[in-house]
């Protein structure tokens, strides 16, 4: 184990250097430590998620020896979550902002998980001294945040003109597609509900979902968004189990903190089991293992706006090398496939830090001009050329994964797109 995670050390350090075309603006920093900020909700039902998360860019940063090129580099951890709200909290999240903008040596902050603290803090980050703070998210798939969407978007999170917010996963112009293609085309699916948590997320994949399946001739019997402080929620699938015709299918648009476990037992015990009225959630509900462990989630279905740990340990590469060291250290595999993507992030991130001269200014640079920030095959995460759009922060990888829960577990069920 050990040669291997040298190997892969050796060989990211190698791209990285390539990438820099022969030569780094950092050249002559010394012993300088910069700071990378990890912005994640660490209390409710993602903590399992974002630990996890946490300690593979530990581990990660730890077998590049704690360096981008010439600087050293250190993790910051924040809490976006209040133990009160058991999720992401919006003035929390305005807080961490304001407290990644006074950090000194912060050159770059990796997150967040949640598309709503995004949109809070992506226009503080982008108006910090010195240039604004680079921000690269491995879960935020809310597509307006850096293309045109809803009203005003992406312009009102540049306030500055320069963008400074990139990500590393596809969006849910792409993910709400494939799962309706996938309710319409492989589970042949008639007639869908959908409902969504009402905030920015769930509203927006939701959205795509809706527009999607009425393409593939798929009718949507209702829209609603449920209230996540509601004791149960027979009410509602007491409204929909008396539509006629009945539903095949419920979509559940938003993220499993917004109770989604009460959702999901009152489906069940309202209108049958999964294998009767199918039942679909996006990538907000991936990742939670008291979602798994519940025996209502058997049978549905999940879509994931990458690829999933066990696509990527077949693939071997460096993403299987991580994965196999992650597993020796802690005894599993990490509980999210967003974990490997807050690596994906952090490479990103080191690569532009090696090619700056250690500002917030040049760090964000690196990736915000010329051709920003390429990791190699041999050396991305993901076993693919990863490329961050200079002129959008949208990276050219857009995978999206099928999932089913089934044995108390998520498993890879096929590829989207769909063959």
């Amino acid at each position: 184990m050990m040669r291997r995670m040298t190997a892969l050390a050796t060989a990211t350090a190698a791209v990285l250097a390539a990438s820099a075309c022969g030569t780094s603006s950092g050249d002559g920093a010394g012993d300088k430590t910069v700071v990378v900020g990890i912005d994640l909700p660490l209390q409710g039902v993602s903590k399992d998620a974002s630990n996890s998360t946490i300690n593979a860019m530990k581990l990660f940063l730890d077998m590049e020896g704690g360096k981008a090129g010439a600087y050293k580099v250190e993790l910051k951890v924040y809490d976006d979550s209040t133990a009160a709200k058991g999720g992401w909290d919006d003035s929390t999240c305005a807080k961490n902002a304001q407290e990644h903008v006074a950090t000194e040596n912060e050159v770059a902050v990796m997150g967040t998980y949640n598309s709503g603290c995004a949109k809070i803090q992506i226009p503080i980050l982008n108006q910090a001294p010195d240039g604004g703070l680079l921000m690269i998210s491995h879960g935020n798939t809310y597509p307006g945040l850096t293309k045109s969407w809803d009203a005003g978007e992406p312009e009102k999170y540049i306030p500055t003109g320069q963008r400074s917010y990139a990500r590393v996963i596809a969006t849910d112009d792409y993910q709400g597609s494939a799962g309706a293609q996938f309710v319409a085309k492989d589970l042949q699916v008639s007639n869908v509900y959908v409902l969504d948590d009402g905030e920015i997320y769930g509203k927006g994949v939701a959205d795509v979902f809706v527009a999607e399946a009425k393409k593939q001739n798929v009718a949507v019997a209702g829209r609603q968004s449920w209230d996540s402080k509601q004791p149960n929620y027979d009410a509602l699938f007491t409204q929909i189990k008396a539509l006629k015709p009945p539903v095949d299918a419920i979509y559940l648009g938003g993220i499993y903190d917004n109770n989604g476990g009460q959702l999901i037992k009152d489906k069940v015990k309202n209108l049958g089991a999964n294998s009767k009225v199918k039942l679909i959630a996006p990538d907000g509900f991936t990742g939670q293992p008291d979602l798994q462990a519940q025996p209502e989630a058997d049978g549905m279905y999940l879509t994931f706006t990458g690829l999933t740990t066990d696509q990527l340990r077949a693939a071997g590469g460096s993403g299987a090398v991580l994965l196999d060291a992650y597993k020796a250290q802690y005894g599993s595999d990490p509980a999210t496939g967003y974990a490997i993507y807050g690596i994906q992030a952090l490479q990103v991130i080191l690569a532009a830090i090696e090619r700056s001269d250690g500002t917030r200014k040049g760090v964000l640079d690196q990736v915000f001009s010329g051709s920003g920030i390429t990791v190699a095959a041999e050396t991305s995460m993901l076993g693919k050329d990863l490329t961050i759009d200079p002129q959008s922060g949208d990276v050219n990888v857009k995978d999206i994964s099928l999932l089913v829960i089934k044995d108390k577990k998520e498993t890879f069920h096929k590829a989207w797109p769909l063959s």
